[in-house]
């Protein structure tokens, strides 16, 4: 199974890629799926205009991340908080896709303030099944995400590790469970 985790802050000095990495680390050690981050700081997507339908209907410079969305069998999200709701990036890049029919979404949200996005948990809630997704109901919420994660994505705190384990596990059997179904299908 392909998952890409999209790491929804374009901010260069990003403490949510902190968990995306870990995620990431995680699980390409520890399962057989292929795992990669989009990290929204690598790409400068406009304002939607027009949705892309497939990877060849992408402008030129925006092919590859077509590609890896297009391939993707499911999506791990991870976003800050910004005003009580999810990355404005985030939601411009995943505005320029057609719905994603029955994909898995798994749900990480992270702040170094003490309620860790969980507004932000709320408003993905809302947003994967108008994208025809399928949410992981177990979510990662991450306070104190500073503390808790290295720049390197190593875990900090392991009186975490629990709620990590948690949601990895949740996530997996719901992914693994969606797709195996659409290959049968």
């Amino acid at each position: 199974m392909k998952i890409e985790i999209i790491s929804g802050s374009p901010r260069a000095a990003s403490v949510t890629k902190r968990v995306a990495l870990h995620l990431k680390n995680w699980l390409r050690q520890n399962t057989i799926h292929e795992v990669e981050i989009i990290d929204m700081k690598d790409w400068n997507i406009p304002p939607v205009q027009s949705v892309w339908v497939a990877p060849d209907k992408a402008p030129l410079e925006f092919k590859p991340l077509a590609e890896r969305i297009f391939s993707s069998d499911a999506y791990i999200l991870v976003t800050p908080e910004y005003n009580g709701s999810y990355s404005p990036a985030l939601k411009n890049m995943l505005d320029h896709f057609p719905k994603r029919l029955h994909k898995p979404f798994g749900i990480v949200t992270a702040s170094p303030g003490a309620m860790g996005g969980m507004r932000a948990s709320q408003q993905l809630l809302q947003l994967i099944p108008a994208l025809f997704g399928i949410a992981s109901p177990h979510m990662l919420i991450t306070p104190a995400v500073d503390k808790k994660f290295s720049p390197d994505g190593d875990l900090l705190d392991e009186s975490f590790q629990q709620a990590v384990h948690t949601f990895i596990t949740e996530f997996l059997w719901l992914a693994e469970k969606l797709v195996t179904e659409e290959v049968t299908a």
